[in-house]
């Protein structure tokens, strides 16, 4: 398979033979996975059941098996091994149940602005890195996710990669404005809604 780039997880020889369909390069990798996640997106925005109860690991793995259930057998599984970043596996679930726990507090107690929130929450599931491939992309879902189901505006992931890898680094030190400033939401201008 071809170089996947900058940034990207490089996939496992293991987890390459959970493929369902037939691709040779990373491009139409890319392809396949892009079609999964579009209509992952357009089913998640009105799952009343999503909506429900996204801040729940089940959920977060169910939103991952939606996003790549037509390319990965794996997709929706924790991972089962360390790659060179993430959590330990086996700490997996207990970070993905804490984080959502802690996400839940910050909406119960109004700690932070909604974009801020969608932020920590994306950051920290990316760091994680809960499934073996694809938790950048299921990470900016499910952030936009948790704006969407709470009336707010998603946000502008349209974005520079390696701007976009630098801001994650910086919110590695817990400076989340390099991120902030890189996707304003979508339709909105400013960032200080509080509630």
């Amino acid at each position: 398979m071809d170089d996947p780039g900058n940034g990207f997880t490089p996939v496992d020889r293991d987890d390459l033979a959970g493929l369902i369909p037939h691709v040779t390069t990373q491009s139409e990798l890319n392809e396949v996975e892009a079609a999964n996640i579009l209509d992952a997106r357009v089913r998640a925005v009105s799952d009343r059941g999503l909506r429900r109860t996204l801040l729940t690991p089940r959920a977060l793995c169910r939103l991952h098996r939606m996003m790549f259930d037509r390319v990965w057998t794996w997709a929706g599984r924790f991972r089962t091994r360390d790659p060179n970043i993430g959590s330990d596996w086996e700490m997996i679930p207990d970070e993905v149940a804490q984080l959502c726990a802690d996400v839940r507090a910050w909406l119960e107690y109004r700690t932070y602005d909604w974009p801020t929130r969608a932020v920590r929450f994306h950051h920290r599931l990316v760091r994680i890195h809960p499934f073996p491939n694809g938790n950048g992309r299921h990470a900016r879902l499910a952030a936009d996710l948790l704006l969407h189901y709470n009336g707010r505006a998603m946000l502008n992931w349209a974005i520079d990669r390696s701007a976009y890898i630098s801001a994650l680094q910086s919110a590695e030190d817990h400076d989340y404005r390099p991120l902030l400033e890189l996707i304003r939401p979508l339709g909105t201008t400013t960032r200080g809604d509080q509630t």
